[in-house]
């Protein structure tokens, strides 16, 4: 078994160099542990699971006999090797200048260096869950959507691009770097494997491929650039700059493409991907009245959460959208949070986004502009001093002198962090009725559950609906609490489960 097509057929191809330095070969691999993983680089612990899950099946298979060929799990994973029609957002990344780094380097010394290019290229797009197709020396060519397909494919090609775009510049290297992305979605032909080993492609067929290293090609440094396909995928979610119709070479007829200059203040997925205005709200008027009587409780200090589940696409969010809707009239504090797949390890990030989008903050503002633009929303909530610091730091700003320095220990940092947090909610509460809406609760990171816990502890004799939205995969610990109701949004043409 080749341990490189293994990888790349679990869509963890990051890892291939790793593996084949430290002489991982099918004989090894059987046998790693996670404190392997962990030494060979595998620091994600998602794909740790992935990769121990995975040999799990290998040795299942072993112990039924058939040592000499990977086990099931492995081979279904594995793309599969007949041509098929699917949308793919396909991504090329390329390093800048790497002509003119070749002529003044040392060898040894540029190939260390597109080595720590290629292995942030992947590390980076692995995260987001893209599949690294091919390494073409400065270039790399990654599908989203292929093999494996997610719901947002287009949107995980641009935040990573855009991640990417940081890692790279940011990288220890003999010489800075600069990279430059396009990003094209569309309908292609996945055809057979071509080559074998470390060589093995998955030939994509189609004009997208070539679209995405067109629009590579005019994107500035350190710029990501993408065709109007994708933009249409992902809405208002990004901050785009038009430029216009392009001239591509090999492309006919000219190309509108964008930049994309950062994530947008768009308060919230849902309306991003609905700029053009929203459907009409229809067989959710039981959901949206029980919504309604229970904020009319919180208006009267009698602090309400509501539990809304559902399977994807079933209209959670367009149930909280109408509430928004029919609340807007009303003297209210709006607080949105949403969770992301992407960053289900990153303590506090529907927190610190929701505090971004509140402060207004810009891709462009200095440091000192995001600290002014943070003290005028904690000053709606008179925010104290001592608490503002410890906000700023989880913000990851600097102290410019303006907040006193805190020697505190990292577990007592930890709890007068979340205290703060919780102290800005009730104080908030005091002056408005407060709606709370915590969105895509299965993605949320440990810290965050930890902060929404305390919410629902906490807002039982404040004015404060807080509502909360997730997928069944997550199991909240709240159901059967007097303030809590859970209600179940069915698959489409069912009834509705309700506690009260």
């Amino acid at each position: 078994m080749d341990v490189v097509v293994w990888l790349r057929s679990l869509g963890l191809g990051q890892y291939e160099a790793a593996f084949r330095d430290n002489e991982i070969d099918d004989t090894i691999l059987p046998n790693l542990t996670a404190e392997d993983l962990k030494d060979l680089g595998v620091g994600i612990v998602g794909h740790r699971r992935k990769i121990l899950d995975a040999i799990a099946a290998l040795r299942a298979d072993t112990n039924a006999g058939s040592a000499t060929s990977p086990g099931p799990a492995a081979v279904d994973a594995s793309p599969r090797d007949t041509a098929e029609r699917r949308q793919v957002t396909v991504m090329f990344s390329d390093l800048v200048g790497s002509t003119a780094l070749s002529a003044r380097m040392d060898p040894e010394d540029l190939r260390e260096l597109i080595s720590a290019y290629q292995k942030c290229v992947a590390e980076t797009v692995g995260r987001f869950g893209g599949f690294v197709a091919k390494f073409m020396g400065d270039g790399v060519l990654i599908y989203f959507g292929y093999p494996q397909a997610h719901e947002d494919d287009a949107e995980r090609a641009v935040r990573a691009a855009l991640e990417l775009v940081a890692a790279v510049s940011n990288l220890k290297t003999h010489a800075a770097l600069q990279t430059r992305v396009g990003i094209a979605t569309g309908l292609v032909v996945v055809g057979d494997l071509i080559g074998s080993g470390a060589s093995q492609e998955q030939a994509i067929v189609g004009e997208t491929p070539n679209l995405a290293a067109r629009l590579q090609g005019v994107a500035e440094p350190n710029s990501v650039v993408i065709a109007e396909s994708t933009r249409k995928l992902v809405g208002n979610l990004f901050e785009l700059r038009d430029l216009g119709a392009q001239d591509l070479k090999g492309i006919a007829g000219p190309v509108r493409a964008w930049a994309a200059l950062g994530q947008s203040s768009a308060e919230g997925r849902f309306e991003a991907l609905h700029a053009s205005g929203l459907t009409e709200l229809v067989g959710r008027e039981e959901e949206l009245e029980l919504l309604l009587r229970r904020w009319s409780k919180a208006k009267t200090r009698e602090g309400q959460v509501v539990l809304l589940s559902g399977e994807a696409g079933i209209g959670k969010s367009r149930l909280t959208a109408a509430l928004l809707e029919r609340l807007a009239p009303e003297p209210h504090t709006r607080l949105r949070y949403f969770c992301s797949p992407q960053h289900t390890d990153s303590a506090l990030y529907p927190i610190i986004s929701q505090m971004e989008r509140a402060a207004g903050f810009a891709h462009v503002d200095t440091a000192r502009a995001k600290l002014d633009k943070l003290d005028s929303v904690l000053a709606l909530s008179c925010t104290p001093p001592q608490d503002a610091a410890l906000v700023t730091e989880m913000m990851s700003l600097p102290n410019d002198g303006r907040y006193p320095t805190l020697e505190l220990a990292p577990q007592q940092r930890r709890q007068k962090t979340l205290d703060a947090l919780t102290a800005q909610m009730e104080a908030l509460s005091r002056s408005n009725p407060v709606l709370m809406i915590f969105e895509d609760v299965h993605w949320i990171d440990p810290t965050s559950l930890e902060v929404l816990g305390r919410t629902v502890d906490t807002l039982r004799t404040l004015g404060v609906l807080l509502i909360v939205t997730y997928r069944p995969e997550f199991t909240p610990p709240w159901i059967g609490r007097p303030h809590v109701a859970a209600l179940t949004q069915p698959a489409r043409g069912g009834r509705n489960r309700r506690a009260d």
